[in-house]
């Protein structure tokens, strides 16, 4: 298994994923955490990728960017040029610093290994201040996962290069609490032949009851669903760190 798509392929990302369809997003999760009447002032946001959601937080005071990926930060530092980068391991991180909020977005779905979700919920904790909240936001769910095929593609008519990518999402073995993503990507540049890559990605999968036990084990108490439900983000979780 490799993530060449996060690392030598990760140039690729801008085409496949264009920052700018980020922005509602990036505004119900600020609008969120500010439902809950706490303080909003910085934001740490662990597996940042290519900072396509942080780019549209621009009224936050701070926000810290970690990603495992040195090509991923590249990526993020022309999206965020004013923001702190740090490359480092969300299992392992310890910056010294405590924040408002801490958001774990999709990166939650590569916390498969065991024990790797808790790690990350723990340092998400040890990097809150009493009082703040913590966002996970997974792709999917035990619950409700079902096979899927998604595609995508995008391209670049000033340098000519464009790129498609399909992803089959399957469960070969269900049960054991992750599922599976074969990804091909097609690459194309001007006067180069057309160039296939297949790399599978083992994903966390776990159910919405796991999830909230994985929280309140590392100290964080899950926050009222109503306050969920009036924003109409889904499948998103907000616990708090207690004062």
């Amino acid at each position: 298994m490799s993530e060449r798509l996060y690392g030598d392929l990760a140039e690729w990302w801008p085409l496949l994923a264009p920052a700018r369809p980020r922005r509602a997003e990036a505004r119900a999760l600020l609008d969120l955490l500010r439902a809950t009447g706490a303080p909003l002032a910085s934001l740490l946001e662990l597996g940042s990728g290519s900072g396509a959601l942080a780019s549209h937080m621009t009224d936050l005071p701070e926000l810290v960017l970690v990603d495992r990926s040195a090509e991923m930060l590249g990526l993020s530092r022309r999206l965020n040029p004013d923001r702190e980068h740090i490359l480092g391991d969300l299992l392992q991180l310890d910056l010294g610093r405590r924040f408002d909020a801490v958001l774990l977005h999709d990166a939650v779905m590569y916390l498969s290994a065991p024990g790797a979700l808790d790690a990350a919920l723990a340092v998400a904790a040890r990097h809150l201040r009493p009082g703040g909240h913590i966002v996970v936001v997974p792709d999917v769910l035990e619950d409700s996962f079902k096979e899927t095929l998604r595609s995508g593609r995008g391209a670049d008519p000033v340098t000519g290069r464009a790129c498609a990518l399909t992803e089959w999402h399957w469960d070969p073995v269900p049960g054991d609490g992750y599922s599976t993503v074969e990804m091909s990507l097609l690459l194309r540049e001007p006067g180069q032949p057309v160039r296939a890559v297949h790399e599978t990605h083992r994903l966390l999968l776990i159910s919405r009851h796991g999830l909230w036990a994985a929280l309140r084990g590392a100290g964080l108490q899950p926050v009222e669903a109503d306050v969920m439900a009036a924003l109409k983000l889904g499948e998103v979780f907000l616990a708090r760190l207690p004062a």
